[in-house]
C-alpha cells in the first residue's frame, strides 16, 4: 500500500504544480448557420506571460476566435475559460465584466475619436469602469484616470503629444495611442487583431517591437493575429495556425518553417 501511494504522489504533485492557463478553449465552435461554420472544434491553451501569434488565410477564423475569447461573439459549442472563468452563455454579467476589465484590445484600425485629444482617447480605454461616463474626455476624468493615461502614453513614448488632436498624428503614432488606450486598463491580457496591417513596414515593425517590449516589461500575455510572417515568428513565443476553422499547427515560433507556412496559406 505504501509503495502504491509513493507511485502516485509525483503525478499528483505535478498536476497541482501546473499553473492554470490564462486562456483555455476545448472543442470551441462558432457557427452563424449550418452552412456558416467559422470555428470547428478549436483547442487552444495559453499560459500567463506567453506571446502567441495567430495566423491563417482570410476566412480561417482568426478574428472570430479573438472576439469569442473576449465574449464579443458567443460561442456555439465547446468550452472556453479566460482567467479561470467561463466565457460564453453560462458566464454571468459580473464574470464578463471582470474578464473585460483584465483585457486590452487593439484593433487593426486605430478607432480613435479624431477630434478628441490624444489624452482623451487613452482615457476612453476606461469605459466600463464605475462612473465611466467621465471617461468621455480628459477634462471630465478623475485625476487618477488622467495620471494612468499619462503613464500609458509615457510607455509608448507619446506623453509629449497628450494635448494634440488625434488626427494630427501619423498612422504609426495613432496606433501607439491605441496601444496606450489598451494599456490604461493595466490588463493581464492584450489582444491585437492585425495591429500593423494598416502601417508602412517601418512603422509596423516599430509597433510590433513596442508590443513585445511592453508585454515583457509589464508581464502581460499577448495574443495577436498577423498576415506578416516575419511579425508572427519574430515577436511571438508560439505560432498557432488556423485552417478551415481548426488548429492546423501549434508550435514554437523558432520551429515554424517555410513549408509549414506554405501549407497554411497555399496548401
Amino acid at each position: 500500500m505504501l509503495d502504491h501511494l509513493t507511485d502516485i504522489r509525483p503525478a499528483a504533485a505535478d498536476a497541482r504544480a501546473r499553473p492554470e492557463p490564462l486562456i483555455e478553449a476545448r472543442g470551441l465552435c462558432k457557427a452563424y448557420s449550418r452552412r456558416a461554420v467559422v470555428l470547428d472544434g478549436v483547442d487552444l491553451r495559453i499560459e500567463a506571460g506567453e506571446r502567441v501569434a495567430l495566423i491563417g488565410s482570410n476566412g480561417s477564423g482568426k478574428s472570430t476566435l479573438l472576439k469569442c475569447l473576449i465574449g464579443l461573439h458567443p460561442i456555439t459549442g465547446g468550452d472556453l475559460t479566460c482567467f479561470g472563468e467561463p466565457v460564453g452563455p453560462q458566464a454571468s454579467r459580473a464574470q464578463r465584466l471582470r474578464m473585460r476589465r483584465q483585457t486590452g484590445f487593439v484593433f487593426q484600425k486605430h478607432c480613435l475619436v479624431r477630434r478628441r485629444s490624444v489624452l482623451s482617447n487613452v482615457i476612453h480605454g476606461l469605459f466600463g469602469e464605475p462612473g465611466s461616463w467621465r471617461a468621455f474626455c480628459h477634462s471630465l476624468a478623475p485625476e487618477d484616470w488622467r495620471g494612468r493615461a499619462m503613464e500609458a502614453l509615457e510607455a509608448v513614448n507619446l506623453a509629449d503629444k497628450a494635448m494634440l488632436r488625434a488626427d494630427t498624428l501619423s498612422g504609426g503614432q495613432q496606433q501607439r495611442v491605441a496601444v496606450a488606450r489598451a494599456l490604461v486598463r493595466k490588463p493581464r491580457l492584450l489582444i491585437a487583431d492585425e495591429p500593423a496591417a494598416s502601417l508602412d513596414p517601418v512603422s509596423g515593425r516599430n509597433v510590433m517591437e513596442l508590443f513585445a517590449t511592453l508585454c515583457r516589461e509589464h508581464d502581460i500575455t499577448l495574443l495577436y493575429t498577423s498576415h506578416d510572417m516575419a511579425h508572427a515568428t519574430d515577436y511571438a513565443d508560439r505560432v498557432v495556425a488556423l485552417k478551415g476553422g481548426r488548429v492546423h499547427f501549434d508550435r514554437p515560433a523558432g520551429k515554424v518553417s517555410r513549408a509549414n507556412l506554405h501549407d497554411v496559406f497555399d496548401g
